[in-house]
């Protein structure tokens, strides 16, 4: 495919994206595939099973990421993730608004998309003002205050951001030892390997994740276009390689239905990805007959999910991802604003059940 042209190869970028997201949103229905419900019960229960989960995924998504870069499959550094610049402000406070806003929007992204193909109507309308508040912070208001201030205190570092230029090791090295200590811890609890659902959501997830690097920055890399010749990557939002995140997809999903008559609007990477996870919990919730209309209990649980959609929005497209996108997709890439991101998803998830808790207690 190294002759092909971005027009012939767009279509393979968009519907590998789109089969890879089939694949996790039916697998995420069936096994509760949820970050917001992971910090929740480790927060609330001390149970640390999904969370386990999650953290399966991201050693799957290393280990693999890290064997496709070492097989000259692909390069991470060309990512969004790995540059030089480190916007350590904007993963902190993006990060911890996404973690409250997936609290109060009863999930993350990509359990957004996944509740909405199983009938969730609350996870429609999240999906709609997650959406809007993307498209604000890229490129409307929000996004004055997240480039004219946030992004504004960082540090240029003298190598790309990611574990083994800043600490001078070997990829394949660092990866190995960082995902191999999270499977240990992953494994060694004995509930979690007696759980058929808590394996095969993080592997199924992890590997979803380098499969999309995959279809990215291999079937969709062109290393000369042959009308600019020009690097490109065919079919992505960002230009760059991409896989999974569920953000800005989701904004450019609404705007690519606003614009349905406009040919120069593609069908890219993240809006197939998208759809795709919608349509594979769809399939999964009919096939087994646990697909059911849902809808708000009450005033206060709109307004909930409505500022919980647009802290997700504005969050997850300032600290550059979402639970799936940096918690995952960008972990794998070893980039430490990726960590940082992480651990303030984790942070303002936690914080924003405390206050419900508390809220609880005193009206109690």
């Amino acid at each position: 495919m190294s002759e092909a042209t971005p027009a012939q190869l767009a279509p393979y970028v968009a519907g590998g994206a789109f089969m890879l997201a089939f694949i996790f949103g039916a697998v995420g229905n069936r096994t509760n595939f949820c970050t917001m419900g992971a910090v929740s019960d480790w927060i609330n229960m001390g149970d640390l099973g999904r969370m386990r989960m999650w953290l399966l995924a991201i050693a799957v998504a290393v280990l693999g990421s890290s064997g496709l870069q070492l097989a000259g499959v692909v390069e991470l550094s060309k990512s969004i993730y790995t540059g030089p610049n480190f916007t350590w402000l904007s993963y902190l406070v993006g990060g911890f608004l996404f973690g409250v806003g997936m609290t109060l929007g009863s999930g993350c992204g990509s359990k957004t998309l996944i509740r909405l193909g199983a009938g969730n109507l609350k996870s429609l309308v999240v999906y709609v003002f997650l959406g809007i508040a993307a498209y604000m912070t890229l490129r409307g208001l929000f996004g004055a205050f997240r480039v004219g201030v946030l992004e504004k205190v960082a540090m240029t570092l003298p190598v790309a951001q990611d574990l083994p230029s800043l600490l001078g090791l070997n990829r394949a090295f660092l990866a190995a030892m960082i995902g191999g200590a999270l499977l240990v811890f992953v494994y060694v609890n004995k509930e979690f390997r007696a759980s058929f659902d808590y394996s095969l959501g993080g592997i199924v997830t992890g590997l979803v994740v380098v499969g999309g690097w995959y279809v990215s920055g291999s079937i969709g890399h062109l290393a000369e276009d042959p009308n600019t010749l020009q690097e490109v990557f065919v079919a992505t939002n960002t230009g760059r390689m991409e896989s999974f995140s569920f953000v800005s997809p989701l904004a450019f999903t609404l705007e690519y239905l606003m614009f349905w008559t406009d040919k120069s609007k593609i069908i890219t990477y993240g809006i197939a990805s998208a759809a795709g996870v919608v349509a594979g919990s769809a399939a999964y919730a009919l096939a087994t007959r646990t697909f059911r209309w849902e809808g708000f209990r009450d005033a206060e649980d709109t307004a909930n999910h409505v500022v919980g959609g647009v802290l997700m929005g504005f969050g997850g497209i300032t600290a550059l991802g979402c639970t799936v996108g940096q918690g995952i997709t960008g972990v794998s890439t070893l980039a430490l604003g990726s960590i940082l991101t992480f651990a303030a998803i984790v942070a303002g998830s936690a914080a924003a059940m405390k206050y419900q808790a508390w809220r609880i207690e005193r009206e109690g």
